[in-house]
């Protein structure tokens, strides 16, 4: 996979989770941990998605 799909894959991952995360903001019984967790996924994906694209910058 190049870089760019691999990035694509990568964007559409962080927008899933995104929206994983607001669906469980919206239950009336948030699961505090699980809201954790998902944000924390997201922002290893994101800090995934900012190296690979330093890497195709250079």
């Amino acid at each position: 996979m190049t870089n760019v799909s691999h990035i694509s894959a990568l964007e559409r991952r962080h927008e899933m989770l995104e929206q994983q995360i607001s669906i469980e903001l919206g239950h009336p019984s948030q699961d505090a941990l699980k809201i954790q967790e998902l944000k924390r996924k997201k922002l290893e994906v994101k800090d995934e998605i900012t190296r690979l694209q330093n890497e195709t910058r250079h």
